[in-house]
């Protein structure tokens, strides 16, 4: 019997491929619409509460905060999203026509008509998107071109609402999956390398005396290439500074691979007259960070009240990885 593929099985073969495809985009489906009716919900929810009971934005905060503490790891609940949401819900509240259409689409594409400037821009990117089922950034493109204002005396409009089109990618939204707790393994290079562009950025904002050596910066043991994130040098601690970012929770194996690259450094790269390397270990996962030093153990107790005292404060470098992290998630979601 051959074990070649004829065209007949290819041919059924591609049947189940389309059955396969057909599920997976149902069940996107039916989860996005779920995910937008809760924030319906909770858009009419807070809408209610600002007007009945005053709520401002120090309660939305508190709610906020409340919210995510009881779901660790489900983002978009953030103070400014849940404005959003009510927002989301006063625009399109008593819209027998749009309401239902709005369902249809991603939260990130609703939040970028949303910025459009009347209702009937609104509707034409509502229907524009369904039936061509647009991504976030081929809708993002059109937006930017002014195509409603271009197009809307044209005998093309109809035609451009009417065409249709298949595109699974459309729901492939970072909101809908992470709703649904999925890993997200094929944006978390695009994340990291976006983070860690603006984390350069920020560090030698904070201080003067730190100098770039560079991003990736290879170091060699053995036979082996290792890579660090980012490494500067410290003029006032006269030593080098290795960053890692992980993205995910603080593991105790961090410490013992900064351990290792930082003797590495120490025995290849510093020079004689610089004092031991020192590494920063910064971790976020969804809006939780976590920043770690990793000191050489010959320092004394005063080199290392010293070296504190010239690093970025643990407290700061976290509270800018969340923004730097929140930043970085839009661009990521922009891109997709």
């Amino acid at each position: 019997m051959s074990d070649k593929l004829t065209p007949n099985n290819a041919n059924a073969f591609d049947e189940v491929i389309s059955i396969i495809e057909n599920a997976r985009e149902s069940a996107f489906r039916a989860v996005n619409r779920e995910l937008i009716n809760m924030y319906w919900d909770i858009g009419e929810y807070i809408c209610r509460r600002v007007s009945d009971s005053g709520w401002g934005k120090s309660v939305v905060k508190d709610f906020s905060d409340y919210i995510q503490s009881r779901y660790v790891g489900i983002r978009g609940f953030s103070a400014s999203n849940i404005w959003r949401m009510k927002q989301f819900y006063e625009i399109y509240n008593g819209n027998e026509k749009l309401a239902p259409l709005v369902r249809e689409l991603t939260w990130t594409h609703n939040l970028q008509i949303m910025t459009c400037n009347t209702d009937e821009e609104r509707e034409f990117y509502i229907l524009l998107s369904v039936n061509k089922k647009y991504t976030k950034r081929e809708l993002k493109r059109q937006m930017d071109s002014a195509l409603f204002e271009r197009i809307m005396l044209s005998d093309t409009t109809n035609k451009l609402l009417t065409e249709d089109s298949e595109s699974l990618t459309t729901l492939r939204d970072s909101y809908v999956l992470e709703f649904l707790d999925l890993p997200e393994k094929h944006k978390e290079k695009d994340l990291r390398k976006a983070i860690v562009a603006n984390l350069k950025n920020f560090i030698l904002e904070f201080g003067k005396d730190f100098a770039y050596i560079g991003d990736e910066y290879r170091i060699q043991v053995g036979n082996r290439d290792f890579y660090i994130d980012l490494l500067f040098s410290s003029r006032e601690l006269h030593c080098l500074v290795a960053i890692e970012l992980k993205i995910g929770e603080f593991e105790p194996e961090h410490l013992g691979k900064m351990d290792f690259y930082l003797e590495a450094l120490d025995r290849d790269v510093k020079k004689r007259d610089e004092n031991p390397s020192v590494g920063l270990i910064l971790c976020t996962k969804k809006d939780a960070t976590v920043v770690e030093y990793a000191m050489s153990r010959s320092l004394s107790p005063a080199m290392v009240a010293e070296y504190k005292l010239h690093l970025p404060d643990k407290r700061v470098l976290e509270s800018k990885l969340r923004e730097l992290t929140e930043l970085a998630e839009s661009s990521v979601a922009e891109d997709e």
